[in-house]
């Protein structure tokens, strides 16, 4: 038996935010203090290091799980399978529902309950939950449905990634032009075919390392603001990527039994251009080599970085075509792999 993705469906916005658009923006220091540079230099360096030229975001009326809701429909279409025979909805996500303009986060019912219910499924033996995991947490989701399906708990399984971070970034901090919105869904099934999930591996570091990412008061220091934002060390983060995400990916390549040679294309999360990049160069110097031409495939410089929803958006967009210059076939060997808050990082080797 093997376990594989048999369908896949993603939720991109058509409400497309330009780099243009943050020209007007006020961008502080944490202290609150003004940067010194004009606003057309600060994303000229942004764009130049992260390679994001727009980002998506969700029009006012939907919410998170509204877009987890309508990726997951696509996945299962594409899938052909009846909802009702789903053992496990599992959604990843950080934020929750939060609704345009409000203070809170919304998570109960979980937006795992939320999705199956717009689905309208009733069967009760359908299990719905959410996954807390930071960016990682589509990836972790999908190791979590391998198991439940390699257990004799489950048949198949719906794992969602879905993020509204558009909701939750401080206008005044540069990182905001980081982040966006997005879902991407798969349904994973029990398989007689050969090939699918070879092997993975998952990893939380947080000894020094918890606090990497987290949620803060804006940069402007305005005492009526109680709303708090995502933010982060952008140095650290990346330095500790370079170090951990490397290694991971080669000690689940070696689990697999699978030759660097035989590997395809490596989906990494759509954090910031420069850092996947250097990421992929140290792992292939791991095996003495460079990497081909074409490896990795990114969506970023359109979709900025929507979380748990770049990796399974990436593989929805890869495998329908819908990537120039990009394409996968039955037998290819692929590594999916993420980092993020926790700080969490993880890897999945896969066949086709």
């Amino acid at each position: 038996m093997s376990i594989k993705i048999t369908g896949v469906g993603s939720y991109i916005p058509n409400k497309v935010e330009k780099n243009s658009d943050f020209q007007k923006h006020e961008f502080l220091y944490e202290d609150g203090t003004a940067f010194s540079q004009s606003n057309t230099v600060i994303i000229e360096k942004f764009k130049s290091i992260t390679g994001i030229h727009e980002r998506r975001y969700i029009h006012q009326e939907l919410n998170n799980s509204d877009i987890a809701f309508l990726a997951a429909n696509k996945a299962i279409e594409d899938a052909k399978i009846n909802p009702e025979e789903l053992d496990y909805i599992i959604v990843a996500h950080n934020y929750g529902d939060v609704l345009h303009n409000d203070l809170q986060s919304d998570t109960v019912p979980s937006l795992a309950t939320r999705v199956k219910h717009k689905l309208r499924i009733k069967n009760p033996k359908c299990v719905a939950y959410d996954i807390l995991f930071g960016c990682p947490g589509w990836v972790e989701a999908v190791i979590q449905a391998n198991a439940f399906i390699k257990s004799g708990l489950a048949k198949k399984c719906l794992v969602i990634g879905s993020e509204t971070l558009s909701r939750v970034v401080d206008k005044h901090d540069r990182d905001s032009m980081i982040y966006s919105d997005g879902a991407g869904a798969t349904v994973i099934e029990a398989s007689n075919e050969e090939g699918g999930i070879l092997a993975h591996e998952s990893a939380t570091y947080s000894f020094e390392e918890a606090n990497f990412i987290f949620f803060g008061k804006s940069n402007k220091l305005d005492a009526a603001d109680e709303r708090k934002y995502i933010k982060m060390h952008g140095r650290k983060i990346y330095e500790f990527a370079l170090s951990h995400v490397p290694n991971a990916m080669k000690s689940c390549l070696e689990k697999s039994g699978r030759s660097i040679g035989e590997l395809k294309k490596i989906l990494i999360h759509q954090a910031n251009e420069k850092m996947d990049e250097a990421i992929v160069k140290r792992f292939y110097k791991l095996y003495g080599t460079t990497p081909p031409e074409g490896i990795m495939p990114m969506s970023i410089n359109k979709l900025g970085n929507s979380s748990v929803a770049t990796v399974p958006t990436l593989l929805d967009l890869v495998l329908k075509g819908k990537m120039e210059g990009q394409k996968l076939e039955k037998g290819d060997v692929v590594i999916l792999a993420s980092v993020g808050a926790g700080m969490n990082i993880n890897a999945i080797v896969y066949q086709f």
